[in-house]
């Protein structure tokens, strides 16, 4: 699929999905992105695909709450007149220890992280059918990729990102011949702000290309799966060979 005349949207506008709306601004790809509660850092990516000569929008959204859920891909058809790529990034990344697991820990990571780009999915759909074609992009974990729950205290974290997998491959066999559903599996992409000199050291270490590999890495993979016309139901590793070690 040529981005260029395309709609995308984009579950998260800021770090690494400021990045991929930017790739995909550069080809010609409308852009619609999603935020909770950093509405400057969403307004930015607009600004910044705007600035490429493409229609660009932000739209807040509670991607916990079913109703924002199935309106979102209708806001993409009302503004834009057409959705054809949906990329599903959004993500809850938190450390739990085991003895404060419960209920709530589990459906805020199951209701974030999987079920989110389930209904999503679902609902655009229909969308990318009318225009004869879709790309779905999912965003797992290169350790559930690599079937290794490495890090303790992340375990309803890890299950939702297996169950990404799990999800990409089911869609991808109910939504062909005319939409493509993959999944990229992050590893040391972005160091976390809070991240010591120590724990960079140990990360680039145990990373084969010794470094990390920056949000322009997981854009171009981005693209590649949209361009892609042959393939459906699998998952990229973007982790410089983590996954090796």
């Amino acid at each position: 699929m040529d981005p260029k005349g395309k709609v995308a949207l984009i579950t998260g506008g800021a770090r690494i999905g400021k990045s991929v709306a930017e790739r995909l601004a550069g080809k010609g790809c409308g852009i619609l992105v999603t935020y909770r509660a950093s509405r400057a850092a969403a307004e930015e990516t607009v600004l910044s695909a705007e600035r490429q000569g493409v229609r660009a929008a932000a739209i807040q959204a509670d991607l916990t709450a079913e109703e924002d859920l199935l309106a979102l891909p209708r806001e993409a058809e009302r503004r834009f007149g057409r959705l054809d790529i949906l990329i599903n990034m959004v993500s809850l990344y938190k450390k739990i220890p085991l003895e404060q697991l419960d209920l709530a820990a589990w459906q805020a990571n199951l209701s974030a992280d999987l079920q989110s780009a389930y209904l999503l999915s679902l609902s655009a759909a229909p969308l990318m059918r009318r225009q004869g074609a879709g790309r779905i992009i999912n965003f797992s974990d290169w350790l559930a990729a690599s079937g290794r729950p490495r890090y303790k205290e992340y375990l309803p974290y890890y299950v939702a990102k297996s169950g990404m997998l799990g999800l990409t491959e089911g869609l991808a066999l109910e939504l062909a011949p005319e939409i493509l559903v993959n999944a990229i599996a992050p590893g040391p992409i972005l160091p976390p702000p809070d991240l010591t000199e120590e724990e960079d050291r140990e990360v680039k270490k145990a990373t084969p290309l010794r470094r990390w590999g920056g949000a322009e890495e997981i854009a171009k993979a981005v693209l590649f799966l949209i361009e892609t016309d042959f393939i459906t139901g699998e998952s990229i590793r973007v982790d410089g060979g983590r996954h090796l070690y």
